[in-house]
C-alpha cells in the first residue's frame, strides 16, 4: 500500500482573479485539494481580484498585510500561491512574510515526487524539478536557505540543490541521459506492441475521476486507487479477457490536470504516449464533480496538444450514485459507478459493444482438419455466433481490419 501521509503543515491560499481568468473558483478548490494531497492543513485562503498581478509581490500591498497579519496569528508555516511565481516575485513574498513561499506548479512537482515509484517516474519528477528550480537558483539564492523541509521541497533534496549551477545543469544532463536509454527500450516495447494484433485500450481522464478503481473492477488486480488527487502516477498496462478469449490489453496513466506545469509534459511525454498507441480511449469522468465540464476541457486539450483526438473513444462518467443533478456533456456517453459489484461484467459489456463499432463483421466456414485454428482467432477476434452445419463448423464474429488477413488461413 502506498503510504499518503505526510507531517501536516498549517498553510494559508492565495490567489488572483483577472478579468480574463477562466475557472477561477475551481482553480482554488483545486488547490485546496492538492494542498491537502501534499499532507497539509488548510487554515485560509485569500483571493483578490486585478487587472494585473503585482510584479514585484503578485498580490496588492493591501491584502499583503491582511496575509502577513494571519500568518504571524496563526503560525501559519507555508503561504502557496495559486499560479507560477517569477523567482523575483517568490522572493519578495518570503521576505515580506517571513515564511516559506511556494506557488501551484510547486505543488504539483511536490505531489508528483510523493507518488512516484518506478525508477523511470522517479527521474522524470526528478529532471523536471530540477528544471523548475535553476531559474530560481540564479543570483536570489531562493530556496537554499530553507532548512525545514516540508511541502515544497521533496525530491531533489537541500543538498542537491545548494549545488551550483552548472552542477544543477550536468544533473539534468545526465538524467536526460538516463532517461534517454529507457526511453528506448520503452520505444522498442511499443513497438512490438504496436505491430501485434492484439486490441489496445488507455485510460485517460482528470485526475480522481476514477481511473484505477475502473481499472480495477476490469483486471480484478490491486491498483492504487483512493479519493485524492495523483493516486496514481506511473503507466500500468495489463491483460485482460473479453466475451471469453479475446485478449486486449489496458493501459492506466496519470491523471490530467489544469495548469499542468510544462517541466512535467515535457518530462512526462513518454509516459503519455502510452495512452497515445492505443486503439480505443476510455475517457473517465467524475459525474459528482460540479466542474466536470472543466475537466473535460482540461483533458481535450492536452489530448490535443499529444495529437490524440483522432483515436476512438467510450465516454464514461463514473461515481453515478453520488452524482445530483447531473448534466452530461459529451455524447455519447454511458453512466456507471465503477465500485458497484456488478461494474466488471457492465464495463466489459461497453467495451465489447465497443469493438464490434471498430470491427469489421465476419463469416467463415471451417472445416474439422482446421478447427485447431480457431483458438487463435478467438485471442483477436470476437466470435459471436457458432453452429455446425454438415461436416463444418460456420462461425461469425467480429475482428480488426489488420488481422483479417488472418481469416484466409480458414479458406480452402
Amino acid at each position: 500500500m502506498i503510504e499518503t501521509k505526510q507531517q501536516e503543515e498549517r498553510v494559508l491560499l492565495v490567489g488572483v482573479e483577472l478579468q480574463d481568468s477562466h475557472h477561477f473558483e475551481m482553480s482554488m478548490e483545486e488547490l485546496a485539494s492538492l494542498a491537502k494531497t501534499a499532507g497539509a492543513v488548510v487554515k485560509g485562503s485569500y483571493t483578490q481580484k486585478r487587472e494585473k498581478y503585482d510584479s514585484k509581490t503578485f498580490i496588492g500591498s493591501g491584502k499583503l498585510e491582511e496575509i502577513k497579519r494571519m500568518v504571524d496569528a496563526d503560525e501559519i508555516a507555508t503561504v502557496i500561491v495559486n499560479n507560477r511565481l517569477t523567482p523575483r516575485q517568490n522572493v519578495n513574498l518570503e521576505e515580506i512574510l517571513g515564511v516559506k513561499v511556494i506557488d501551484r506548479m510547486q505543488l504539483i512537482l511536490d505531489i508528483f515526487a510523493m507518488r512516484a515509484r518506478s525508477h523511470e517516474g522517479k527521474l522524470q519528477v526528478h529532471l523536471a524539478q530540477l528544471k523548475y528550480l535553476l531559474p530560481r537558483l540564479v543570483g536570489q539564492g531562493i530556496l537554499l536557505s530553507r532548512q525545514a523541509g516540508g511541502i515544497g521541497s521533496r525530491g531533489p533534496g537541500e543538498s542537491q540543490l545548494e549545488l551550483n549551477r552548472r552542477s544543477i545543469r550536468n544533473q539534468i544532463a545526465d538524467i536526460e541521459r538516463q532517461l534517454k536509454v529507457v526511453e528506448k527500450n520503452r520505444a522498442t516495447v511499443r513497438e512490438k506492441r504496436l505491430e501485434s494484433s492484439v486490441f489496445k485500450i488507455g485510460l485517460i481522464g482528470y485526475t480522481n475521476a476514477g481511473k484505477s478503481t475502473v481499472m480495477n473492477a476490469l483486471t480484478t488486480k490491486s491498483q492504487y486507487e483512493a479519493d485524492e488527487l495523483f493516486a496514481t502516477l506511473d503507466a500500468t498496462t495489463k491483460v485482460i479477457h473479453l466475451a471469453g478469449h479475446l485478449d486486449v490489453t489496458l493501459t492506466d496513466t496519470v491523471g490530467f490536470i489544469q495548469d499542468l506545469p510544462t517541466e512535467l509534459v515535457s518530462s512526462f511525454k513518454s509516459t503519455l504516449e502510452e495512452s497515445k498507441n492505443v486503439d480505443l480511449l476510455i475517457h473517465v469522468i467524475d459525474a459528482s464533480d460540479p466542474h466536470h465540464e472543466e475537466h473535460e476541457e482540461t483533458v481535450f486539450s492536452i489530448m490535443k496538444e499529444l495529437d490524440m483526438l483522432d483515436i476512438p473513444r467510450l465516454t464514461l462518467y463514473n461515481k453515478q450514485d453520488k452524482a445530483e443533478n447531473f448534466t452530461p456533456t459529451q455524447t455519447p456517453y454511458h453512466l456507471i459507478s465503477a465500485k458497484e459489484d456488478n461494474s466488471r461484467a457492465v464495463l466489459q459489456d461497453l467495451i465489447v459493444e465497443k469493438i464490434k463499432e471498430l470491427f469489421q463483421p465476419f463469416r467463415i466456414q471451417v472445416g474439422f482438419e482446421k478447427a485447431y485454428k480457431i483458438h487463435e482467432l478467438e485471442k483477436i477476434a470476437l466470435l459471436e455466433k457458432r453452429e455446425y452445419k454438415d461436416d463444418k463448423e460456420e462461425i461469425s464474429g467480429y475482428i480488426a481490419e489488420k488481422n483479417k488477413w488472418k481469416l484466409e488461413e480458414f479458406y480452402d
